[in-house]
């Protein structure tokens, strides 16, 4: 009897190319069937966490999801007697924090199956070099060719890492503010100030939306200074112009500072009726050996470092992974209690309307404090 798998990722060519291409190969050598769903990575921020862990045995998830999602035990912990090896081969192989994105109250929830960061993305036909300041950033900005992700939850992406390029870091755990007020001004206008000169229509963008506008012909714009890296977009023939990614600019300092990790890892759900099976194929897709071949050639963007030496993989990529490495490698990974979802949709709606409306800078930031300090388990109900 074939044994049937049903799993749920994003649902962008990034999220399901390389998984469905993964489960026709292990079906041929398997037997084992695992059918893909597609969604919106807000769906595990909004679909009961019940129905995600009884619907579906496999879930692509963001490491932010985890509070949410180990609340009730709905994921199935991955250390597993007797499959040290893999599992040791994958950590090994995991680029940056990606592993350690997904351990979480002393156990491993996921896989990394997929690998980002905030970075620059440009247009090479039109900039030999991007910016690599500040002040050339603001010189772009000023002449209209800077373009930014403010949608939510992108808004408090670049919030964050403008906040860690300034060396004021926010906060990622419980017991406290998430950032200073006077360090938290300076990052919201630092931000204002940048915001000031783009497109009304980007409060309303995600960075795919960004990124489209980017390599469209029919642009003045050349530079999108903090947004999620898509490999998709360095492929020559992929759009209109191919982009090229880097490190952000610096701000502070004398070089580019940490910014916010991105990707996705694969769980198990708790309720998985076939969970050998389904940590079978988890084990063999976020391999060394799958992640630098099938994975990255459907389209994936991959979380294991032999991708990312990969010379092949490089080629095909416009060296992607290669000039955003070392912005990957330093990338910190977000808050991940129960409760920063909500959190993460409030706190970028609060500065996108404070952009709109110029909001004051101390009004914002103490707005942001309160609701990081109120997104904890138990926060409100111990302050009634």
């Amino acid at each position: 009897m074939t044994t049937k798998l049903k799993g749920l990722t994003w649902s962008h060519p990034r999220g399901y190319a390389p998984l469905e291409a993964a489960a026709r190969k292990w079906q041929e050598k398997t037997g084992t069937c695992i059918e893909w769903g597609k969604g919106s990575l807000r769906d595990f921020s909004t679909i009961p966490v019940d129905e995600l862990a009884r619907d579906y045995d496999l879930l692509v998830i963001g490491h932010t999801h985890l509070g949410r999602l180990t609340r009730d035990g709905s994921l199935l912990p991955l250390e597993i007697e007797g499959r040290e090896g893999a599992r040791r081969e994958i950590e090994a192989g995991a680029i940056g924090r990606t592993w350690r994105a997904y351990h979480y109250r002393g156990r491993q929830w996921a896989f990394p199956i997929d690998a980002s960061a905030e970075v620059m993305a440009f247009r090479p036909d039109r900039l030999s070099e991007p910016p690599a300041d500040w002040r050339a950033l603001m010189g772009l900005a000023e002449e209209g060719k800077v373009l930014l992700p403010l949608r939510a939850p992108h808004a408090l992406m670049v919030f964050f890492t403008l906040a860690a390029a300034l060396g004021t870091p926010c906060r990622t755990e419980a017991n406290g503010p998430l950032i200073d007020d006077d360090e938290g001004i300076t990052v919201y206008e630092h931000l204002a100030e940048l915001a000031a000169f783009v497109p009304e229509d980007n409060l309303a963008a995600d960075p795919v939306a960004v990124l489209e506008m980017l390599s469209a012909g029919d642009t003045d714009a050349v530079a999108a200074p903090f947004i999620t890296g898509y490999q998709n977009y360095a492929v020559a023939g992929f759009r209109a112009n191919r982009l090229a990614f880097t490190d952000v600019p610096v701000i502070k300092g004398e070089g580019p500072a940490a910014s916010a990790l991105g990707g996705t890892g694969i769980a198990i759900s708790a309720l998985c009726r076939h969970a050998d099976a389904a940590l079978d194929f988890c084990q063999w897709v976020a391999s060394g050996p799958v992640q630098s071949s099938l994975y990255a050639k459907a389209g994936g963007q991959p979380a294991h470092v032999a991708a990312w030496d990969d010379e092949t993989v490089n080629a095909a990529s416009g060296n992607f992974y290669r000039d955003i490495r070392a912005a990957v490698e330093r990338a910190f990974c977000q808050p991940r209690h129960d409760g920063y979802a909500g959190f993460q949709q409030e706190a970028s709606d609060v500065i996108i309307e404070a952009l709109r409306t110029d909001a004051p800078a101390i009004a914002v930031i103490g707005r942001l404090n309160k609701l990081f300090e109120d997104s904890f388990p138990g926060a409100r109900s111990s302050a009634l």
